[in-house]
């Protein structure tokens, strides 16, 4: 049986990674050494970025709130209490959204909120 060599894989694998470090400062795309490096390091970043971004929106959609319940008498927290307790069952998402587009709709939830809380 033919020997294999490995040549033909081996770049093929190389190219991948290269054009995934396509752009990058200095040796970094050139490389591959450093371009496997580089990448790596990306990939942690993305990684971890994407986690950090679900956090991101939740904290802007909280300060939203809580910037828009304050003309009404109300705190984030006794809000979001009051709205469970109303039994409505809109995320935070939507709710900061409401608050933006739709005010009124938003103001009719507040007063909800507000008399399920007494």
């Amino acid at each position: 049986m033919a020997r294999v060599k490995g040549a033909m894989m081996t770049r093929k694998r190389r190219n991948a990674t290269l054009k995934l470090a396509k752009g990058y400062w200095g040796s970094k795309s050139k490389h591959f050494k450093m371009a496997k490096q580089a990448v790596m390091k990306s990939g942690n970043y993305a990684f971890v970025g994407r986690k950090q971004k679900k956090r991101t929106y939740r904290t802007m959609w909280i300060a939203r709130l809580s910037a828009a319940v304050a003309p009404f008498g109300l705190n984030y927290s006794t809000f979001m209490n009051g709205v469970k307790k109303a039994g409505i069952e809109l995320n935070r998402k939507s709710l900061s959204e409401m608050a933006i587009n739709d005010t009124v709709a938003f103001a009719a939830i507040v007063e909800k909120a507000k008399a399920a809380l007494n």
